[in-house]
């Protein structure tokens, strides 16, 4: 019996990429986005169902478990993969964009897992993957709130990891690093532009933080390695919970475990502010 996976936010980067590497595995996939009527390249695919679904918006969620439990019959695995991330300076936040990036990157998450919960626990069987990051478990200057967010599906997951068990209900959490995707193109910008104080930090963080990429590029993963990524979490049968992706994040995230918080601030400070 093939199995069917669940990915919300399919409609680019790393949710596309995961879609298109399940198909070419076998799977079924529900295919999850907010538009799907401007989808082009996945609906072509006979084992793809595009549908839409917005995490903040419950009945959107409802509707497309629902109706992808009637195309396929059940639902093996959901890759919680809708998300944002907002950039700038704390202070210049409005409560708006505060709550919106929660609101979809942690409570739109949480929806989707409630609402495909009473299937797995119907079938005594499933298996939750949650995109997080190395910014789940380490930080860079300028993004305090997706950070935020990313460290609280790395609580919330691990959490309820232990609560599934008893269901026979696996969560794992995949932590990409720098991914080549319009995630930074697409990010919320904080307008600080009142904040003049802050100049010569986002300046000078600016252009650390470029230089850094560059110099790194070898090192950081492709969509489709991290869609690789999460195909490894989905068999791997064993009770694994954190899967990095790509060779930066696995050498930042090494180096958070070895270091104290002391000796890692002094050593993030010196690859991205110079």
């Amino acid at each position: 019996m093939m199995k069917t996976i669940l990915i919300t936010g399919a409609s680019t980067g790393l949710g596309k990429a995961t879609a298109m590497h399940f198909a070419e595995q076998g799977w079924n996939i529900a295919a999850t986005m907010r538009s799907p009527e401007k989808e082009t390249e996945l609906i072509r695919h006979n084992h793809i169902l595009v549908t839409r679904m917005d995490v903040q918006q419950p009945e959107t969620i409802h509707q497309a478990v629902n109706e992808a439990i009637e195309h396929f019959g059940q639902i093996d695995v959901l890759v919680n993969n809708a998300g944002y991330g907002a950039v700038g300076i704390f202070e210049a936040a409005t409560e708006e964009q505060i709550h919106n990036q929660f609101d979809v990157n942690v409570f739109g998450l949480m929806r989707a897992t409630q609402a495909m919960l009473p299937h797995f626990r119907a079938n005594r069987n499933g298996l939750i993957i949650n995109i997080s990051s190395q910014g789940g478990r380490i930080t860079f200057p300028l993004t305090s709130l997706y950070h935020a967010t990313k460290f609280a599906v790395e609580g919330f997951s691990e959490s309820l990891s232990y609560e599934l068990a008893s269901q026979n209900i696996r969560v794992k959490l995949i932590e990409p690093g720098i991914v080549n995707t319009p995630w930074y193109s697409s990010a919320v910008r904080l307008n600080h532009e009142a904040l003049s104080d802050y100049n010569d930090f986002t300046d000078s963080f600016n252009k650390d933080f470029e230089k850094f990429v560059q110099n790194n590029a070898h090192l950081q993963a492709t969509p489709e390695m991290v869609a690789e990524t999460i195909y490894k979490a989905a068999v791997d049968e064993s009770n694994r919970l954190r899967y990095p992706a790509g060779k930066d994040a696995e050498e930042i995230l090494k180096k958070r475990e070895q270091l104290s918080d002391e000796e890692f601030k002094a050593y993030m400070q010196s690859l991205v502010l110079g």
